[in-house]
């Protein structure tokens, strides 16, 4: 018999278990450390390296709690998914023993090795610097035992060298200039603009041994020889059809790892195409979608 009371209770114990999102944030820093983080967050202010300390002891201790033993800037290179470093939390003492620790300069900053990534020609493949920036803005979470903190990526003279960069750019002169519009017609309390976006994603699900059989797949990720179906064939009946259990085996499997990622998981349905799928979230923040845009797709290729 199916009791509804008992799965609302385990999404609401799952769903967001893995992020530092801000009840976590209000339950593990001091009153003063977590008004600071949030006027930072809210208003774009620079955060202190003092508070920046307090934060990064909170969340080494909550990452630890959940099983973490490293943590990494996680980045978006352009090069159309993700990169991170994983450091460990460990710290020689000297005695032959270790600490765990996590500093305030280690949350904010990093200084990944940036000479293989793509540069647009921005710099010469021997100036390997490159930086990692903390974006408080996206919450941190804990994945494959690791701490992870969403980072934007930059050159040494501040050159865009990932898609995070351009896109918190974009977000702020939005802002600016709405806030602008909103001034010259009377509203003199609004300080900020938030954009959000929802990305839906579609994919096609195919069984590995027909997938084996298909060059074209295995080598490019697509498919290279074939007919196209003719118009009006493209099977209707396939459209919001009837889930087949594989698929939604696989859909309430990465459906649950990613609430534990704070991830609107909230629709689910078969596309037009044979072996064709979606998934749509609710939207949010503009950055914050776009980072569980790329979880997305990394938990469903896991997945599969």
């Amino acid at each position: 018999m199916f009791d509804g009371g008992t799965a609302m209770s385990r999404l609401n114990e799952i769903f967001g278990s893995n992020v530092f999102n801000d009840s976590v944030m209000k339950e593990c820093l001091p009153k003063a450390t977590y008004k600071a983080l949030k006027k930072t967050i809210e208003e774009g202010k620079e955060l202190e390296l003092s508070v920046a300390e307090v934060v990064a002891s909170a969340m080494k201790d909550w990452a630890i709690e959940k099983g973490a033993t490293h943590f990494t800037h996680w980045f978006q290179p352009m090069t159309g998914i993700t990169a991170e470093k994983h450091d460990a939390f460990i710290n020689p003492t000297g005695n032959g023993e270790v600490i765990l620790e996590f500093s305030g300069k280690e949350l904010i900053k990093g200084e990944p090795d940036a000479s293989s990534f793509p540069s647009g020609g921005l710099r010469a493949t021997f100036e390997a610097r490159g930086y990692t920036a903390w974006d408080c803005t996206s919450p941190a979470f804990v994945k494959d035992d690791t701490l992870c903190i969403p980072t934007a990526f930059c050159s040494y003279n501040g050159e865009a060298l990932d898609k995070k960069t351009p896109l918190l750019r974009s977000m702020e002169a939005i802002s600016k200039q709405a806030v602008r519009v909103l001034r010259a017609l009377g509203n003199t309390n609004t300080k900020r603009v938030i954009t959000t976006v929802g990305p839906e994603q579609e994919y096609f699900l195919i069984d590995k041994k027909l997938y084996d059989q298909r060059k074209d797949l295995i080598l490019t990720g697509r498919t290279l020889f074939g007919a196209k179906a003719p118009k009006g064939q493209e099977l209707e009946d396939h459209y919001f059809g009837t889930i087949k259990e594989r698929v939604s085996n696989y859909m309430k499997e990465v459906d649950e790892e990613l609430w534990k990622l704070g991830i609107y998981a909230k629709t689910k349905h078969n596309e037009v195409a044979p072996a064709q799928h979606e998934l749509a979230p609710v939207f949010t923040t503009t950055n914050i979608a776009t980072d569980h845009n790329q979880l997305t797709m990394e938990i469903g290729r896991a997945h599969v």
